[in-house]
């Protein structure tokens, strides 16, 4: 079995220093990820709540692949309500998700359909490759703020596979 102390890393004053904390051995970088899930959901399920939010939803929305049909069923206020409620839930779940893994799995589930769902809207946003500079990949327009939700897939894939793995140890 290989520990710190006999391999070449031990003889960093700053990993015998982390080590020693215990803070590598608690999974520190599953709950950073996870309690910045926590708070990304909280603050933009927040946004969703106010008239400057349902107006700067339309061109996501109405171009989303998966989600055109929030504005039929909802109209543009209720989609936002809809969507903010859905992005409170999957931070509430992830946040469970501290002491339940099966309901951090449930919340993993919803984050990653709701990245699944935003990142296709990038094929589907109008003005989103900047012709004068040569088309992809010269982002303009609404595409670079959708850029971020491809981390935020990766992010939920990897909680999902950490959760489920976690749920198959007990």
């Amino acid at each position: 079995m290989t520990t710190l102390a006999n391999t070449k890393f031990a003889q960093s004053p700053v990993l015998r220093i982390l080590h020693g904390s215990g803070l590598l051995a608690v999974d520190l970088d599953y709950h950073i990820v996870r309690a910045s899930m926590v708070i990304m959901f909280f603050f933009f399920g927040y946004q969703k709540w106010f008239p400057y939010e349902f107006e700067r939803l339309v061109p996501f929305i109405g171009n989303g692949p998966l989600i055109w049909w929030l504005y039929p069923v909802f109209g543009h206020a209720g989609a936002s309500y809809f969507l903010g409620v859905s992005e409170w839930t999957f931070g509430a779940l992830l946040l469970a998700g501290f002491w339940s893994k099966r309901l951090g799995v449930l919340r993993a589930l919803g984050s990653t359909g709701t990245f699944v769902a935003t990142v296709t809207i990038i094929s589907f946003m109008p003005e989103g490759w900047d012709i004068a500079a040569g088309g992809f990949p010269a982002m303009t327009g609404n595409v670079p703020f959708l850029m971020k939700d491809v981390v935020l897939l990766a992010v939920s894939f990897y909680l999902l596979s950490q959760d489920l793995v976690r749920l198959a140890r007990r």
